[in-house]
């Protein structure tokens, strides 16, 4: 017999979002085990925690744009995220837009939990958040314009930003539009 299957919940569009800035560079994540102890890797090499970029785990002689070299030079600190596993943008010199910037930076995408400086590590940021309220198309537009018109707000000079990201609570999920062809899917554009 076939095992049933029940259709999803279907979570309401009229709820809360939190628009934040959509940073061009690359995806990166620190993994922290239950138990905060240090892990063992496949080549013996212990190491307090596990990095990742967005499809994969990546250590100093497989590097992402140097992120995990980075993370665990800012083990110590990177260690005050808990456990679990932490995502965020690896940007700067280097990466893609690159932004002007002379050194690269690690910015965390869980605003929620992250946006308090005094409890973030002091060698990581969080993505900027735009807007946070109820969900609505034109406020969305919006935002996505004023973005286009004041550049940056990951790093105030910087006049070409990429565009935004859009949590929806509710569904607990994520969406994301672009300043420049937003209509084309990555790696399609002229």
């Amino acid at each position: 017999m076939i095992d049933f299957r029940g259709f999803p919940k279907i979570a309401r569009l009229s709820r809360e979002i939190v628009i934040t800035e959509k940073i061009d560079g690359t995806n990166a994540s620190i993994y922290i085990s239950d138990d905060l102890s240090p892990i063992t890797c496949e080549s013996g090499r212990v190491i307090p925690f596990l990095v990742g970029s967005r499809t994969r785990w990546i250590f100093p002689e497989n590097d992402n744009h140097g992120f995990a070299r980075w993370a665990y030079e800012h083990a110590d600190e990177l260690l005050k995220l808990g456990k679990g596993q932490h995502f965020g943008e690896w940007w700067g010199k280097g990466i893609q837009r690159g932004y002007g910037l002379e050194e690269k930076r690690f910015s965390l995408f869980n605003v929620a939990k992250w946006s308090d400086d005094t409890v973030r590590p002091d060698c990581c940021r969080v993505v900027p958040i735009l807007y946070k309220g109820m969900f609505d198309t034109q406020i969305v537009e919006g935002v996505l314009k004023q973005l286009s018109i004041d550049g940056s707000y990951a790093e105030k000079n910087f006049m070409k930003p990429e565009g935004i990201v859009i949590y929806h609570t509710h569904g607990n999920l994520y969406f994301k539009k672009t300043i420049e062809n937003d209509e084309k899917p990555k790696g399609k554009s002229e």
